[in-house]
């Protein structure tokens, strides 16, 4: 175990209103064991977390709620926070919308909350989807091709273009009003869909995106999260692959895996020393049918399921980014990849919907790992990551991942074919010793009322929405079962040809979505 002064409390942030994100609960269990005070700023009651016996007060957000461009609301009860605190503290934003307004904010948090220093409003350009695209473009990180439209026409022309279905995005999705049925990410059938969805963009509050759908499927859904010091070093990193999400094969981890990956592993390092990222971030990749890995979301806080990243020692991202600005040393992370994280809720709707357990999600096992990236011309010696040992990725001062080229060689960038013929080795199974132990989302045995009162209020509360979900129902419930419009290849079996419709009337189901 590493040394850790839990001496300066800590305050988790989170504004958005869903009772069941576990990652809130997860920062105040991994921060409430080392012995810190933890204070929670929640929305929504804070919900099962509440509950946690590592929660030493629970505080009310603004009142109101947050007007994401008029933070005011939040400086004041963050002020009112501290004060009642009594000293500084470590700030800990759980969602997009609390990190781009506690960035806006954070001059006047001097001397109130230590927070990680972000660059003039770097929270807000890397969660504004086309600004994303740009810095993609300029630095040379994979990403699925982006058209912005700047008229109903290019809409609908670009949406040709791509190829249909394409993926509509709102750049600013924490813009968007509540209540106004436009979700954040849209799959588009045909192109005067996309017109529709362009003529709402002053309704939506910011530009509409249109980009090349990729379709998912087996080891196509992989994630990265870090914390990093000053000027985008690395403090604890690492790669992982979605086994099941929720929505299926679109949203939230489910069952993820730590599994290192250097594609993924370089893109990521190598976009946060461009940005001089300071603090946690979680990145969302989704890999096309060339095996290019392409960046599709930059979450500028930790991702719910931060807890898998946790090394041997107990560290993960939340308590090393708590070393940092306390000024504490962060020790070297050792051991860590195989662990697997289930959400235990969101783990069970998604094999129900999907109708597969984890481990038989495809021809990928559950020990199974990607081996290192080998040249056809490497025909002599032993091939990297075959047999028990396991591979390391050499990181430098700078953060930049060095990857084997074809004789050995570092400095080959990840994300694309590689040069010299290099390309993906085949899939190994990790050895026993790297398959980790199972973190659960919810359950703790030093901790358990969180768990009881999630499964309460999942069943209770939660019981209709999700049974509307398992169905294909829209959570606003303004359709019955049976008016549900299935996706186009599904509603095709069901006609006779020549009644089966030209296009699409619709938007498809949920886990057609390419979407956080």
């Amino acid at each position: 175990m590493h040394a850790f002064d839990g001496h300066v409390p800590a305050v988790v942030l989170r504004l958005d209103r869903n009772p069941f994100h576990h990652g809130t609960l997860g920062a105040v269990r991994s921060l409430g064991r080392k012995g810190v005070e933890v204070h929670a700023v929640v929305e929504a009651g804070g919900g099962p977390m509440g509950r946690s016996r590592y929660l030493h007060a629970l505080h009310p957000g603004p009142d109101g709620g947050l007007d994401p461009e008029a933070p005011e609301t939040l400086l004041e009860c963050l002020v009112g926070v501290s004060e009642r605190i009594g000293r500084p503290a470590v700030l800990v934003a759980m969602d997009d919308l609390s990190a781009i307004a506690v960035a806006r904010i954070a001059p006047m948090l001097d001397g109130r909350f230590r927070i990680p220093h972000q660059p003039d409003g770097l929270p807000a350009r890397v969660a504004d989807k086309a600004e994303l695209s740009r810095l993609c473009a300029r630095w040379d990180v994979p990403h699925p091709e982006t058209v912005i439209p700047a008229s109903g026409a290019e809409a609908a022309e670009a949406a040709w273009r791509l190829g249909l279905p394409v993926v509509a995005k709102w750049s600013r999705p924490w813009l968007l009003p509540a209540g106004a049925g436009l979700r954040s990410t849209t799959l588009v059938h045909c192109a005067a869909e996309a017109r529709r969805l362009y003529e709402r963009t002053p309704e939506a509050g910011s530009r509409l995106l249109l980009q090349r759908f990729l379709p998912a499927g087996t080891d196509t859904d992989w994630f990265f999260h870090g914390a990093f010091g000053r000027g985008g070093r690395p403090l604890l990193a690492g790669s992982g692959r979605k086994e099941l999400s929720w929505p299926v094969r679109t949203g939230l981890t489910a069952v993820g895996r730590w599994l290192p990956d250097p594609a993924v592993e370089e893109a990521a390092l190598r976009l946060a020393r461009r940005l001089g990222y300071q603090g946690i971030l979680d990145l969302d990749f989704r890999r096309d049918e060339n095996g290019c890995f392409r960046l599709v979301d930059f979450n500028p806080r930790p991702g719910a399921q931060f807890r898998l990243f946790t090394d041997a020692g107990g560290l993960d991202v939340v308590q090393a980014m708590y070393l940092d600005l306390t000024g504490q040393r962060v020790p070297e992370p050792s051991g860590g990849p195989g662990r697997v994280f289930v959400a235990e809720n969101y783990a069970l709707l998604a094999a129900v919907r999907g109708r597969q357990l984890p481990w038989r999600s495809g021809a990928v096992g559950r020990d199974a790992v990607p081996a290192p990236a080998r040249s056809p011309e490497a025909g002599s010696g032993r091939e990297a990551g075959s047999g028990s040992e396991s591979v390391s990725l050499p990181v430098s001062e700078s953060g930049s991942v060095s990857l084997p080229g074809p004789n050995g060689a570092g400095g080959e960038r990840a994300g694309g074919p590689r040069p010299g013929g290099l390309r993906p080795g085949p899939v190994r199974v990790a050895p026993r010793a790297e398959r980790g132990r199972v973190e659960a989302a919810w359950f703790a045995a030093d901790d358990p009322v969180p768990f009881l009162a999630m499964l309460a209020a999942f069943l209770g509360r939660g019981a209709g929405k999700g049974a509307r979900a398992l169905r294909g129902v829209p959570a606003h419930g303004r359709r019955t079962a049976r008016a549900v419009v299935r996706a186009p290849r599904q509603r095709g079996r069901d006609l006779p040809p020549s009644a089966t419709p030209a296009g699409p009337a619709a938007p498809a189901e949920p886990d057609e979505l390419v979407t956080r």
